[in-house]
């Protein structure tokens, strides 16, 4: 299956994010990079390699992508920032739109999480400051994603 296909599978199964790693499936339901942010965390080999279709992907995202090893990305939406930072250590991209940023869910201005990483150069940089963005929240659930 190559990347275009996995977005399909995306939009068809109306997930916020899905992974493809060999012939596994896993299947992403949270707004934001909660599920990366999991995922890298708790089971890292689900990303180690991966293909990746993400309906937003801003630099916090991308920044868990590079850390995951993952091959290849599809955005419907994609960062600037994102997108140089994906380029920076060459994992394949594909997108629909590219935007300087990403806004926040109220339209009112920048996410909070491309705000926290607009300055880093770094994907190991952003790490330590979406690990407390996502502490803060309180989250006792992280994942929501599941293999079908």
């Amino acid at each position: 299956m190559d990347i275009l296909h996995l977005a399909d599978t995306l939009h068809k199964e109306g997930c916020s994010c899905v992974i493809r790693k060999d012939d596994k499936l896993t299947l992403c339901h949270q707004r934001g990079v909660k599920d990366l942010y999991a995922l890298l965390s708790e089971q890292p080999a689900v990303l180690d390699g991966a293909m990746i279709a993400d309906k937003v992907v801003g630099k916090g995202a991308a920044a868990l992508m590079v850390l995951g090893h993952v091959q290849a990305v599809y955005a419907d939406v994609i960062s600037r920032p994102a997108l140089d930072l994906l380029n920076s250590v060459r994992i394949a991209v594909r997108y629909q739109t590219i935007v300087p940023h990403i806004i926040n869910r109220a339209g009112t201005g920048m996410c909070p999480v491309e705000t926290l990483c607009m300055a880093c150069t770094t994907a190991e940089e952003c790490l330590p400051l979406i690990a407390t963005f996502i502490k803060e929240m309180n989250n006792q659930t992280l994942s929501s994603c599941k293999q079908p």
